[in-house]
C-alpha cells in the first residue's frame, strides 16, 4: 500500500473512497465522547493530519472491523466473491485515507449454523441432504463425501478461492463462535431484552408468523434439528429458555454454548454487537433487513456498522442469481475464461447498478481492465487512485499488462484453428519480438482463456456466409493491397489504412458495414477486433489465404 495518499483520498471520486470517508466520520461520531474531541478530530482530519489525530485522540486507534457474510447453504458463487472483493476495496481506500494509522481487520463470516431449509438444485447427491433437512449446516452430511459436513465443504470451497486470489481476511464460523462461547455475553443480553427485540421484529412479520416467532431457535437435543418454535418460558437468571420439542416434550436449554442460534436478523445484529463490526455492505434486497438489524444492534448495546447497499447480479434471463438455483456464473466458471483481475474489475464497476453476470461479459471486462491498466502508467497520482486497477490491486497495480487484447486473441484462435497455446505463441512471438510465456505471463494466461472461451462459446455459434458482389470485389482488392505490403509487414497502422482504403473505394459508407462483412465472411461472427491488428499478428500471407478461402465459401 502506498503512503502519502491521505490528501488525495479526501477528494478521490471512486466509490470505495466515498465509503472510506463515511467510515472515518462514523469513527469520529461514535468513538469520541466529547464535542471538543469531535471538533478537534474534524480539524485535524480536514488538514490531512490523520496520524496526529490518532495520537491526540486515542479513541480513534481502536481496531476497525470489516465484515462480510456468507450463507453456505449452496456452493459459493460470484456474488459471494464480489462482497469480499468490494469490501477489500473499501478497506484499502480506508488505509490510504488514514495512512495505515488505524488498524483494520476483515472477517469473512459463515452462517454455517443455520438449518438446511432446502436441498440446492445444483447438487447431484440430493438424498443425503434430504435426510438431514433442518439440521445445522455443519451437521448435515457432505453429499460429496469429502468433508465432515456440507457446511464445511462449502466453507472450504469459499476459502480456497479467496486464498487463491490472495485476499487478506480472517475466516469465522458461526458454529464455532456459538459453541466456543464467543457470543455468550451478547446472547444473555438478548435474553434479557427479549421483549424489546420482539417489539422490533413482530411488526415486520405476517399474522401467522407473529404467533410463533421467537428470536431464539433452539436446537433439539433429540433430533439435532434447528427448530422454529415459540419460546414458552424465559429464565434470565438461569440464562435459559423453554420450548416444546418436536415430540411435544417441554425442554429447557441455555441460550449460550451453541444450544440455540438466533433468527437471522437478530443474529446479524447480535454479531455486530458481539464483534464490534464497523463496516458491512449488503445487497439492495436487504435494505429493510438492515434497518431492523440496526435497531436490534442498538438494543444489544452495539453501534450499527457503516455500509452501503449494492445492486444484485442478474443471470442471462435477467433473473437474480441464487446459490440454490445455481444460475449465473460460479467462480470456477469465470476463472476458466478470464483472469481473476478481470473478475475483480467487474466487481468494482458501478456497484449500485444491476448487471448481468453471464459468460458474455468476460471478454469485455478483460479488455476494459487491460485498457485501464495501460492508462494507469501515464496518470498522475490523483487520477491513479480513481483508476479501477488501483482498487483491483489494493493500491499496487502491476507495471505491465498485455500487448494483445482478449478479443484479438479470440479471433486469432478462430482464424488459426488453435487448439493449444503453442500454436498461438507461434504467431505472438513473431509479432512481439522476444516475447515468450515467461516474459509475458499475463498474455500466456489469456491465450489459454481465449482457447477455452472459443471452444465453449464462439465455435458452436459461428455462422459463416458468402460475400455479395460488392463485398467480394472489396475483399479481392484488400488481398491485392496486402500482397503489395509484403509478407513480413507487421505495421498495424499501415495495414489498417489499406483495410480502410479497400472499404472506401468499394463505396462502404459508413465503414461499419465493411468491417461487419469481413468478420461475417472470414470469422463467422458479427463483430471482431481492429482488423489491422489481427492481420499484423496472424500474418499477411495467412490473411490472404483466409480471404481466398472465404471468397470460395470454404470456411463454413
Amino acid at each position: 500500500m502506498q503512503t502519502g495518499l491521505s490528501h488525495l483520498s479526501r477528494s478521490a471520486k471512486a466509490w470505495p473512497f466515498d465509503q472510506a470517508r463515511a467510515l472515518l466520520n462514523r469513527l469520529v461520531r461514535t468513538r469520541l465522547v466529547t464535542s471538543e474531541e469531535r471538533d478537534l478530530a474534524a480539524v485535524l482530519i480536514g488538514d490531512g493530519k490523520i496520524e496526529e489525530a490518532v495520537r491526540t485522540l486515542p479513541g480513534l486507534l481502536k481496531l476497525v472491523v470489516f465484515e462480510t457474510g456468507y450463507g453456505p447453504s449452496g456452493l459459493p458463487h460470484i456474488g459471494t466473491f464480489g462482497e469480499v472483493s468490494r469490501t477489500t476495496m473499501v478497506r484499502a481506500a480506508f488505509r490510504a485515507l488514514t495512512e495505515n494509522a488505524i488498524p483494520t481487520r476483515l472477517v469473512c463470516f459463515s452462517d454455517d449454523m443455520d438449518g438446511l431449509r432446502k436441498v440446492p438444485d445444483n447438487i447431484e447427491n440430493k438424498a443425503v441432504l434430504q435426510e438431514d433437512l433442518h439440521k445445522p449446516l455443519t451437521v448435515v452430511r457432505d453429499p460429496f463425501g469429502i468433508y465432515p459436513s456440507f457446511g464445511e465443504h462449502n466453507n472450504a470451497r469459499l476459502r480456497a478461492f479467496l486464498d487463491g486470489f490472495g485476499f487478506e481476511y480472517e475466516f469465522l464460523s458461526s458454529t464455532q463462535c456459538y459453541r466456543s462461547g464467543q457470543f455468550d455475553v451478547t446472547l444473555l443480553r438478548a435474553l434479557a431484552h427479549y421483549d424489546d427485540i420482539q417489539k422490533v421484529m413482530l411488526p415486520t412479520l405476517g399474522e401467522e408468523r407473529r404467533a410463533s416467532y421467537s428470536p431464539f431457535l433452539p436446537i433439539s437435543p433429540k433430533t439435532g434439528k434447528v427448530l422454529q418454535v415459540p419460546t414458552l418460558e424465559r429464565h434470565v437468571d438461569r440464562g435459559t429458555i423453554v420450548f416444546a420439542d418436536e415430540d411435544g416434550t417441554l425442554t429447557e436449554v441455555p441460550v449460550t454454548g451453541g444450544a440455540v442460534k438466533m433468527q437471522w436478523k437478530p443474529d446479524w445484529a447480535m454479531r455486530w454487537a458481539a464483534m464490534g463490526v464497523d463496516y458491512e455492505m449488503s445487497g439492495k434486497d436487504l435494505i429493510d433487513s438492515v434497518k431492523v438489524s440496526n435497531q436490534i444492534c442498538k438494543i444489544l448495546g452495539g453501534v450499527p456498522p457503516e455500509g452501503f447497499n449494492y445492486e444484485l447480479f442478474l443471470d442471462e434471463e435477467g433473473q437474480k442469481i441464487s446459490k440454490s438455483k445455481g444460475n449465473g456464473l460460479t467462480m470456477e466458471d469465470w476463472l476458466r475464461y478470464g483472469t481473476p483481475e478481470s473478475l475483480s474489475y467487474y466487481m468494482f464497476q458501478s456497484p449500485k447498478s444491476a448487471k448481468r453476470l453471464f459468460f458474455d461479459v468476460i471478454p469485455k471486462a478483460t479488455d476494459e481492465y487491460l485498457q485501464q491498466l495501460d492508462a494507469y502508467q501515464g496518470q498522475d497520482e490523483a487520477k491513479r487512485i480513481d483508476n479501477p486497477v488501483w482498487h483491483v490491486h489494493t493500491g499496487r497495480p502491476p507495471q505491465f499488462g498485455s500487448p494483445v487484447s482478449f478479443s484479438l486473441l479470440l479471433n486469432l484462435v478462430s482464424a488459426a484453428n488453435a487448439s493449444d497455446k503453442a500454436i498461438l505463441w507461434g504467431f505472438l512471438s513473431r509479432y512481439i519480438p522476444g516475447a515468450t510465456p515467461e516474459t509475458q505471463p499475463l498474455l500466456d494466461q489469456m491465450a489459454g482463456y481465449a482457447i477455452n472461451y472459443y471452444e465453449d462459446f464462439v465455435r458452436p455459434n459461428k455462422v459463416f456466409r458468402e460475400p455479395d458482389s460488392r463485398e467480394r470485389s472489396a475483399m479481392e482488392d484488400l488481398a491485392d493491397r496486402l500482397k503489395d505490403l509484403g509478407p513480413g509487414c507487421t505495421d498495424v497502422d499501415l495495414i489498417q489504412n489499406e483495410v480502410y482504403a479497400a472499404g472506401k473505394d468499394a463505396g462502404f459508407e459508413p465503414l461499419r458495414g465493411w468491417f461487419a462483412a469481413l468478420y461475417e465472411v472470414l470469422l463467422g461472427q458479427s463483430q471482431g477486433p481492429r482488423f489491422g491488428s489481427f492481420v499484423a499478428i496472424f500474418g499477411i500471407e495467412r490473411t490472404i489465404a483466409l480471404i481466398e478461402s472465404g471468397l470460395k465459401g470454404e470456411l463454413g
